[in-house]
């Protein structure tokens, strides 16, 4: 399901030079860290159009709580310029069937691999929202990653994506009033991720286009059961 050409938002400030940094494992610039290098759990953030790779560090901070000291976060940035001139993308979706959504796929599988050489993937929990929320469900579920969970919100499921039995518990949050990706598409996603046998939960929300604070708490006792398993 499409999205209106709309930039994704999550209200965040500017993160602070020195709790924040480039990463090693990705090209300069493309990969913010937060927390401890040596941290045995990781939280992987994908923004959403039009938005940075800074957009959900705040949001780790709220969810992570008094834990974010021990858990490392990895903020990854879109590949591609928005066409509006500020932000990025995954890929664009104002062309017709999405031409750039193959190597978009193929570019954030091999980043989450790169990752997972120096925190395990079983011991990572992959968040994404909106246009970012769609990548990490597609990458997630297309290959099976043996991630310790995946986070999806206000997300869609891409025309051709084609999951295989999920084997990581996902969480899906969407609101109810939604304009720019419908509620209906977080209900098709947990319909598809069940048919196909994953552990998954949709959690409702009276709102729009984003996360609101109410679905807090689910994504945070998420995450503590997700590094518990």
């Amino acid at each position: 399901m499409t999205p209106s050409p709309a930039a994704d938002a999550w209200s965040a400030d500017p993160p602070s030079a020195d709790a924040r940094s480039a990463g090693p494992e990705d090209a300069p610039g493309s990969c913010l860290l937060a927390g401890p290098r040596q941290a045995d759990r990781r939280l992987v953030l994908l923004h959403g159009w039009g938005a940075d790779a800074d957009d959900l560090l705040d949001l780790a901070d709220a969810l992570l709580g008094p834990e974010a000291a021990t858990v490392g976060v990895a903020a990854l940035r879109a590949p591609l310029p928005h066409p509006g001139g500020m932000g990025r993308q995954w890929y664009d979706l104002g062309l017709p069937g999405w031409p750039e959504l193959p190597e978009a796929r193929a570019d954030l599988l091999r980043r989450l691999r790169r990752l997972g050489d120096v925190v395990p993937l079983e011991r990572t929990v992959l968040l994404g929202f909106s246009q970012g929320a769609a990548m990490a469900i597609d990458v997630a579920t297309s290959q099976a990653l043996p991630l310790a969970g995946l986070i999806g919100c206000s997300g869609y499921p891409h025309p051709d994506w084609e999951p295989l039995p999920p084997a990581t518990p996902i969480l899906l949050t969407h609101g109810r009033e939604d304009p720019v990706v419908p509620f209906a598409a977080g209900e098709a996603l947990e319909e598809r991720l069940r048919e196909r046998g994953g552990e998954v939960e949709l959690v409702p929300f009276a709102g729009g286009h984003g996360i609101d604070p109410v679905v807090f708490p689910a994504m945070a006792a998420f995450l503590q059961r997700a590094w518990q398993g």
